[in-house]
Formats: structure tokens, sequence, C-alpha cells
């Protein structure tokens, strides 16, 4: 299963470390939306190429 992760905002601490084990899957991709220039039209292809999307806040 493929799985994107949205970050909306920098993760503090205790995210980065929960998301460590989650984000260091075979098939688990990462978007850091809050940097700038991002690339709208890629986040949106590759929600659609996902099987599972997981927002963070």
């Amino acid at each position: 299963m493929k799985v994107l992760h949205l970050l909306k905002s920098e993760p503090c601490d205790l995210v980065e470390k929960f998301a460590e084990r989650l984000f260091d899957k075979e098939e688990t991709s990462v978007r850091k939306l809050y940097e700038k220039n991002v690339d709208w039209g890629a986040v949106a292809d590759e929600i659609f190429s996902h099987d599972k999307v997981i927002c963070w806040w």
C-alpha cells in the first residue's frame, strides 16, 4: 500500500519522533506543504497516485 503524508506545518519534536517510524516505510512518500514554491499540481497527482493520504497539521 502506497501512503502519502502531507505536512501542513513543520512538525514538532513529538510528531517527528512518532512519524519517523511511519515515514521510514518503503512505499511511503512525504510532502512538505509548508515550504515555499509548492507545486500544487504535483501534490494533486501524488494524492491520486497513492492508496492512502494522511494529513498532518
